[in-house]
């Protein structure tokens, strides 16, 4: 088993699950017992301040995303640090989980990006090895400017054009080609 710890994980366009239709997905942690990660291209349609006041008061206000299905009243707190060894989980270079017991005076000084997501998405021991087999998802290493891109609702379609060749097709499909 490779970890796919600091990838993203771009879904196929057989995945038909709304939490996962045209997601892209970065991996935080992989390993023998599973994995978790966080849709990064999916806007909660509310603000920080509004759906989580305490985390706020540490990160600052700013849009709240939909990071997975799994306990989606936990936010996790995905941040480009400027030095690596201050998150508490770093998914690749400088990028990982802000831990939630920052002081947040601190948070403005270790951080240069953040974004906050209600839930996560997970694996269990061995889930994300089958559905990579199924092909259900593309793989790509993570850059922080994808991870912290402005245009969500493009997102899926622009890491697939970056990839190029039949994956630039698959970015042209219509959300739902029964209706072409």
């Amino acid at each position: 088993m490779d970890s796919m710890r600091g990838q993203l994980l771009i879904a196929s366009p057989a995945i038909l699950d709304p939490n996962f239709r045209r997601a892209v997905i970065l991996i935080g942690h992989h390993d023998e017992q599973g994995a978790l990660g966080v849709v990064i291209n999916r806007p909660a349609g509310t603000s920080v301040a509004d759906a989580a006041p305490p985390v706020a008061e540490m990160i600052g206000d700013g849009e709240l995303h939909l990071g997975g299905p799994v306990m989606p009243e936990a936010v996790v707190i995905v941040a480009e640090f400027q030095r690596p060894e201050d998150a508490a989980i770093l998914a690749f270079d400088n990028v990982g989980v802000l831990a939630t017991d920052t002081p947040a005076e601190q948070v403005g000084e270790k951080t240069t990006r953040i974004r906050a997501f209600a839930g996560h998405a997970g694996w269990s021991a061995g889930q994300l090895d089958e559905e990579m087999e199924r092909a259900d998802w593309v793989v790509t290493p993570a850059n922080a400017d994808t991870v912290f891109a402005d245009d969500l609702e493009k997102l899926w379609a622009t890491v697939l054009t970056q990839l190029g060749g039949s994956y630039e097709l698959l970015a042209r499909m219509p959300d739902d080609p029964s209706l072409n």
